[in-house]
């Protein structure tokens, strides 16, 4: 078979669709996709009737999403590939590689409500014994797993959003951390998640000693000097992941409750962190975050803006009051709640 000059292999579709993205998402989320995909042109390998991305046709996509369900993948990973998997062949349709019609033949699966989100998360009673060990320790204040978990928790910032904070953000007169757009460091949505945050002074505090004591004088490539850093420049969304399982495993502040003794555990080594069962990753400190401040009493809306995401997406996917949390915030409207209260008889 002869290629048409613009016929590409699926291994090339991807390579060209994630290179398109880079250009206007994080790398995270170009990395997202890369993943999400990777199934999907190991799986071509194994199909004699694709060549090329032209080879599709709905049959064949069908299979494809039938394939992930047989091989076990969870719902929402089904989702997820076959979500990717449209907005790559989008972009072929762009290219002239497919047929227009083609996207339209992806069929992407529903999800319960259980199934949408993850209801793991920093409870607020295991972040408020990590905080009291942080504040009073003379080995562990200020460190950056401390500062990175003050930070999270009490702003509820993404780790693309710590990554891009440079030391001249901060404003330790002021107390306010300014999060700005500077690619290549991005926000998730752009210039459109740019806003200035204030921290309480015992958090500005800490961030000061480890200013001060703690972070490495160090460039990242482009000269800029990044807030959080490492000796090598600015830290990976990876080695942010790490400073968090770190930061929250139980036995830094408690006992350990696995029975295992920390002296000897190899969970606390860098490279074993996040098999800790109750550590937690930034997600999940952002999670317990949104939920602790929702239940301080702030708004859906003031939250949102805090923390740089929607009103709805906070209900759907970050809220995780428990029944009683939820019974505490009604409580001060609705425990006088009575046909014949005075306010009703006015």
């Amino acid at each position: 078979m002869t290629r048409n000059q613009r016929d590409l292999r699926p291994e090339e579709a991807v390579e060209k669709f994630a290179a398109k993205r880079g250009n206007k998402n994080t790398d995270k989320t170009v990395r997202s996709y890369e993943n999400r995909l990777r199934q999907f042109v190991r799986w071509t390998y194994e199909i004699e009737e694709i060549e090329t991305m032209r080879d599709l046709d709905g049959w064949l996509l069908d299979e494809y999403e039938r394939f992930l369900d047989e091989r076990g993948d969870a719902p929402p990973t089904v989702k997820g590939k076959m979500v990717a998997l449209k907005e790559l062949i989008k972009y072929c349709v762009q290219l002239e590689v497919v047929d227009a019609s083609l996207p339209e033949k992806i069929d992407i699966p529903s999800l319960s409500k259980d199934e949408q989100t993850n209801d793991v998360k920093l409870d607020t009673a295991d972040a408020t014994r990590l905080f009291e060990h942080y504040r009073e320790s003379h080995s562990d204040y200020g460190t950056v797993q401390h500062v990175l978990l003050e930070i999270i928790w009490h702003i509820g910032a993404r780790t693309g959003g710590i990554r891009s904070l440079d030391l001249s953000d901060w404003n330790s007169e002021s107390r306010v951390l300014q999060f700005r757009h500077r690619p290549p460091t991005r926000l998730k949505d752009g210039t459109e998640h740019e806003r200035d945050v204030v921290l309480p002074e015992t958090i500005a505090d800490a961030l000061d000693f480890y200013i001060e004591r703690e972070r490495p004088d160090k460039r990242d490539e482009n000269g800029r000097e990044p807030l959080l850093a490492t000796r090598f420049g600015r830290p990976a969304d990876s080695t942010i992941q790490t400073w968090a399982y770190q930061g929250t495993q139980p036995c830094v502040a408690t006992a350990c409750p696995h029975n295992r003794q920390r002296e000897k555990c190899k969970y606390t080594e860098k490279s074993h962190a996040s098999k800790c069962p109750s550590a937690r990753s930034p997600h999940q400190i952002r999670t317990g975050s949104i939920t602790w401040q929702l239940n301080k009493g702030l708004s859906y809306v003031k939250v949102a803006e805090r923390v740089a995401a929607s009103p709805e997406t906070i209900r759907r996917y970050y809220d995780k009051a428990d029944y009683s949390e939820q019974l505490e915030r009604r409580r001060p409207d609705t425990e006088d709640l009575d046909i014949f209260s005075e306010d009703d008889h006015e």
